[in-house]
């Protein structure tokens, strides 16, 4: 099976690339296939011909979406159409990421299902939830995975590193870390998730799935966490999200349930403890 996967260059593309080796796979990096150029999409999906099509580009600077919505929304939702449509053209399967921040502003404070109304908080989220009904609407062979919290070996080229990275990063500097108590969520390793998805691009599903390790906890603890299974003493404290203010208004709660997944026998992911603990494993390999 040939498969195209665009943000080539990004931790979730890196692992990707590594768990589909029974597959042809063309990672290509933002320098050589920009979901924003339209002109440049065409003539690179079209010469390529994939049987599958994996998105992992975005715009995913939350904090600056708030100023920059236009791009946003360009990259997020309107390039997504685009790739959906393309797909559609050439009868090829179309698998599209989003986000727990399509949820915050809901009053449910348990895992949240598939069918649970949306509720953004933030352009990041709107942008992103827009993308998912841009991608269901344009082809009937498209899967849009939710995810949350993502970090892998790669990297997150885009945003400056993932939370683990920059949190080792800052401790061993002897940076005093104040970190949110108060958003819950869960953490997934970009592994685990490339796992998943590898099974996804293989099955004859469609539609949206949630797809996370399983358990949740707040970042404060994510990061006490690290420290301990990184063997790294840090200058911790909790804070809230009243006090660690932020452009963009993050979710307060967006712990996702793997639902669709249960339902097809599938939700034997990790949980996040365990991947983390793997993960730092790996990364002193």
């Amino acid at each position: 099976m040939r498969i195209l996967i665009t943000g080539g260059s990004g931790q979730l593309a890196f692992d990707l690339a590594r768990t589909l080796t029974d597959h042809e796979v063309h990672a290509l990096p933002r320098q050589e296939l920009d979901i924003c150029n339209e002109a440049q999409v065409d003539t690179v999906v079209r010469a390529i011909k994939p049987d599958v099509l994996i998105n992992t580009a975005a715009f995913h600077r939350v904090d600056d979406c708030e100023t920059e919505q236009e791009a946003a929304f360009n990259a997020n939702a309107l390039a997504v159409r685009r790739l959906a449509l393309l797909c559609a053209e050439m009868d090829a399967r179309f698998v599209h990421f989003s986000t727990d921040y399509v949820f915050g502003g809901q009053e449910k404070r348990d895992p949240l299902l598939e069918d649970d109304r949306p509720a953004p908080l933030s352009v990041y989220g709107a942008s992103k939830l827009a993308g998912e009904h841009l991608a269901l609407l344009s082809w009937r062979k498209s899967v849009v995975v939710r995810t949350c919290g993502l970090y892998g070996l790669a990297g997150a080229g885009g945003t400056g590193g993932n939370f683990v990275r920059t949190m080792l990063q800052k401790a061993r500097e002897g940076t005093a870390l104040r970190v949110v108590d108060d958003q819950v969520c869960t953490p997934t390793a970009t592994k685990d998730l490339a796992q998943t998805v590898a099974w996804i691009v293989s099955a004859d599903v469609s539609g949206l799935m949630h797809v996370t390790n399983a358990g949740s906890c707040t970042w404060f603890d994510f990061a006490r966490e690290i420290f301990a299974l990184a063997g790294v003493a840090a200058d911790l404290s909790p804070t809230t999200s009243r006090e660690f203010a932020t452009p963009a208004t993050r979710p307060p709660y967006s712990v996702l349930a793997n639902g669709r997944l249960a339902e097809l026998g599938r939700d034997d992911l990790r949980p996040w403890q365990e991947a983390l603990a793997d993960y730092i494993e790996e990364a002193r390999a």
